[in-house]
C-alpha cells in the first residue's frame, strides 16, 4: 500500500482531465496538449470525460488538472467543481467557456482561470503557463490519499494536526476531521521525513506546524493535550525547537 500522492511534477508526468461535451473542442485540448508537451518537454496523462456527471461519480483525486466545460447536458461544470472540491482542495481547475462572465463564479470553487471557445493556441499556452507554476507551489507540499467512504480524499500534510495509532488503525487528525485507515505509524513516520512530523510518545506523531503550546510533560495543539514520554522528550523539544528557529512557521 502506497500511501502518499507524490506530486507529478517530481514524476514528470503530468495528469489532466478534460471534461468536455463537444468532441472537436475535446480532440483540439487533447492535440494542444501534446503539441504543448513536445515542446516544453512535458508528459502528460490525458483522459477525456462527455460529461461533469462521469467525472465526479466515483471521483478519485488523481488528477492535476482538469479543464472543465461550464456548459454541458448532465451536469454542468460549477456543479462538477463544487463536487470536486468536496474532496480534492489542490486540484487546479480551468473552466471552458464561451463568454468570459461565465467564468466569474470559479471564484466560488478556486478556479484558476478560464480559456474561450474556439480554443485558440496562444491562448492555451498562456493558461497552461500559469497552470505549471501554480502546480510547481502546490508540489512544494505533500499530500496523503486518505479514505473517505468509499473513495480517496486528497489532504495536505499541513492541515494535518496529529497522528494517534490504536492497535492497527491510525486516526489522522485535521481542523475539518479525523480519517482512520489500517496502517504502521512506523512506516509513515518514515515517509513524512522532512515535513516536520516527530513522535512525542509511542503512539503519537506531531506535526510541529501546529503545536500550540508546551507544558512540562503535554503537547497542546488547540484543545488537544498530548502526553511526551519520558524517552522522547528530549529529542522532541530539540526538534520543536529547531523549528521554530527555523522560521518554518
Amino acid at each position: 500500500m502506497y500511501l502518499f500522492l507524490k506530486y507529478i511534477i517530481q514524476e514528470n508526468m503530468i495528469r489532466i482531465a478534460i471534461v468536455e461535451d463537444e468532441r472537436d473542442c475535446q480532440l483540439s485540448l487533447a492535440e494542444y496538449l501534446g503539441r504543448f508537451g513536445n515542446e516544453n518537454d512535458k508528459k502528460f496523462d490525458i483522459a477525456l470525460f462527455d460529461d461533469g456527471m462521469d467525472i465526479t461519480e466515483n471521483y478519485e483525486s488523481r488528477w492535476d488538472i482538469i479543464f472543465m466545460d461550464i456548459k454541458m447536458k448532465h451536469m454542468d461544470g460549477m456543479t462538477a467543481a463544487r463536487k470536486i472540491r468536496e474532496y480534492d482542495k489542490a486540484v487546479i481547475i480551468i473552466f471552458i467557456t464561451t463568454m468570459a462572465k461565465f467564468a466569474i463564479k470559479g471564484y466560488e470553487v478556486d478556479a484558476l482561470d478560464f480559456v474561450l471557445k474556439p480554443l485558440k493556441y496562444p491562448q492555451f499556452v498562456d493558461k497552461m503557463k500559469k497552470a505549471l507554476s501554480s502546480l510547481s507551489r502546490i508540489s512544494e507540499h505533500k499530500y496523503l490519499l486518505l479514505p473517505v467512504e468509499d473513495r480517496k480524499e486528497r489532504v495536505s500534510t499541513e492541515q494535518i494536526m496529529f497522528i494517534e495509532v490504536k492497535g492497527h488503525n491510525l486516526y489522522i487528525v485535521t481542523e475539518q476531521g479525523t480519517y482512520t485507515m489500517r496502517y504502521s505509524i512506523s512506516k509513515l513516520e518514515k515517509e513524512l521525513t522532512g515535513y516536520h512530523f516527530i513522535r512525542c510518545n509511542n503512539s503519537y506523531l506531531i506535526n510541529l506546524k501546529n503545536v500550540t503550546g508546551v507544558e512540562k510533560d503535554i503537547v497542546m495543539i488547540n484543545e488537544n493535550r498530548i502526553p511526551i514520554s519520558r524517552t522522547r522528550k528530549k529529542q522532541f523539544l530539540e526538534s520543536l525547537s529547531n523549528y521554530l528557529v527555523g522560521g518554518y512557521r
